[in-house]
């Protein structure tokens, strides 16, 4: 996942770090109220911290209590440490994005997003964010990726453990008759997502829309990655593999009707089913992208198989490093978090917090106006 640029603000980390090393500076000083932190010397505005709680929240944050304001600005400041720790360990060892490469994101990141200039401009000034603010971030976060990638490329995989983990159970790796299967999902409850639509009424009509552009020609994986009201939708809709045997699972799983599985079956590849309701109200349209009609051993001499064995073992050890740069840049780094303090200072009104200010439309405020290459998030 990492290597997908996923744009999402708020840096969900694939390890349990600890709370930013906080207490006062050796001043004294307590940063002011609009700082939340200082990492070497840098600060961390209040504003940011909150910034990036509205856009996780999608304008409900003023619905949470203040115990669970205080936790969650604490956890999104523990998140924009690691950030800035990182993109300074990164500037120290001169791996910055040039701003060709900055530019090309942003293309990229509108053009994935399905932004017109007019829908990008509003998102930003709902996010609280400037055009330049915005390229910031993406220069932190291309320049964090990089560092990932240097300290990763060291890694290798030797012929032996490839075939250790073979012999180990040679039988995990026969394919067994199934389908691969992608959806587009539209969801009339209120999900918070980038276009997200409410009632049933505006979801039947979006989901004929898409049965529209699809019978048009427009691509599938495009509309998933746009529409889909599901988390799937950062993988273009992919919901991966369904062996045959789990098709009476499909009740349980999603709602849907059990003899799903033998349509899908008969199905071709390529093939997209109409629009189907599940129990939820909301509305699937599913497409058969492979299928497997047999059972197939596989042997170690199958490339596929050692890819697969390889990159599982790249992607553990990858988890490894990459939370080991995470830790050591830490611990090298002088991190004062003020608002621990602050809140250790007055534990009964937290730090007397000041309520996140409110985007410009609450209701429209949409997380992916920010971008976060999840080299941060490290989502694996």
């Amino acid at each position: 996942m990492r290597k997908n640029l996923l744009p999402v603000f708020l840096f969900v980390l694939a390890i349990g770090l600890t709370a930013c090393g906080g207490g006062k500076s050796t001043s004294g000083s307590t940063g002011g109220d609009d700082v939340a932190a200082e990492v070497n010397g840098v600060s961390i505005p209040v504003k940011d911290v909150d910034r990036v709680i509205t856009q996780q929240y999608r304008g409900q944050e003023n619905q949470l209590s203040q115990l669970a304001l205080a936790a969650y600005r604490l956890q999104a400041l523990d998140n924009l440490v690691t950030q800035e720790v990182l993109y300074q360990r990164a500037r120290k060892e001169n791996i910055i994005p040039g701003d060709d490469e900055i530019k090309q994101y942003i293309q990229r990141y509108k053009q994935e997003n399905g932004y017109t200039e007019e829908a990008f401009a509003n998102d930003l000034k709902q996010t609280n964010q400037t055009e330049d603010q915005f390229k910031e971030n993406v220069k932190k976060q291309l320049a964090i990726q990089k560092l990932y990638e240097k300290t990763e490329s060291q890694l290798k995989v030797q012929d032996r453990e490839v075939a250790d983990v073979y012999n180990a159970n040679p039988k995990q790796f026969t394919i067994q008759p199934g389908v691969q299967i992608s959806d587009i999902i539209i969801d009339p409850a209120d999900n918070g997502m980038k276009f997200d639509v409410q009632g049933e009424a505006a979801a039947e009509q979006r989901i004929r829309e898409i049965q529209t552009r699809l019978k048009n020609g427009s691509d599938f994986a495009t509309i998933a990655r746009q529409l889909s009201e599901h988390n799937s939708s950062a993988q273009s809709g992919d919901l991966g593999f369904l062996r045959k045997d789990q098709f009476s699972n499909i009740p349980q799983m999603m709602g849907l009707p059990g003899s799903l599985g033998d349509r899908f079956m008969a199905m071709k590849e390529g093939d997209i089913t109409e629009p189907i309701k599940d129990q939820a109200g909301r509305w699937h349209v599913f497409k058969l992208t492979g299928k497997q009609t047999e059972t197939r051993d596989r042997t170690l001499e199958d490339p596929n198989v050692r890819k697969e064995i390889s990159d599982a073992i790249l992607a553990q050890r990858k988890q490894v490093v990459d939370a080991s740069l995470q830790a050591r840049a830490r611990e090298e780094a002088k991190i004062v978090n003020f608002l621990a303090q602050r809140m250790l200072d007055n534990p009964n009104s937290f730090g007397v917090l000041r309520p996140v200010p409110a985007a410009t439309t609450a209701s429209s405020a949409q997380p992916a106006a920010s971008p976060s290459p999840s080299a941060t998030a490290k989502a694996k």
